[in-house]
């Protein structure tokens, strides 16, 4: 699907807030709410956008240890390996990368205990994992959502 100039606004405004009104949308963009709620929802069945959703402050609520672990896997169990990865609620993102290890994972937990337990209980235990390296986030400098237009 090709995206237009108002398309683009539309998506920038809601990337921003995507509470937006359609109303407010449109006053911004000199538009009916009725054509800004039509694009929406063009934008949403081509796959342009995927959810609309918040987010959430992961120290806010209580998930105060943020690790990034690069985890190699077995070729014939990586899919098996990241289903269950991906199942587990402490996973934040779980993806597979080119490069020395198959998969990136994000991981959000309470404590240095918690990081512990899902190292040791929950990580180690998966069959098909030859290497696990972690790296636990001291400061944020930048976080983006999204796709930047």
């Amino acid at each position: 699907m090709e995206i237009n100039d108002t398309d683009k606004k539309i998506l920038e405004i809601l990337m921003q807030n995507g509470r937006t009104s359609y109303s407010d949308i449109g006053k911004e963009l000199n538009l009916s709410r009725n054509v800004v709620r039509d694009r929406v929802q063009q934008l949403m069945e081509k796959g342009v956008i995927e959810k609309i959703s918040a987010v959430v402050n992961a120290e806010a609520v209580g998930k105060k240890v943020s690790a990034f672990f690069e985890v190699d896997c077995e070729p014939a169990d990586l899919v098996k390996v990241a289903e269950k990865l991906a199942k587990n609620p402490s996973v934040a993102s779980c993806d597979q990368m080119t490069g020395p290890s198959t998969l990136h994972m994000h991981v959000l937990v309470e404590d240095f205990s918690s990081l512990e337990f899902f190292i040791n209980n929950e990580l180690y235990g998966i069959e098909g994992i030859s290497r696990v390296e972690s790296h636990i986030l001291l400061r944020r400098f930048k976080s983006r959502s999204g796709l930047k237009l």
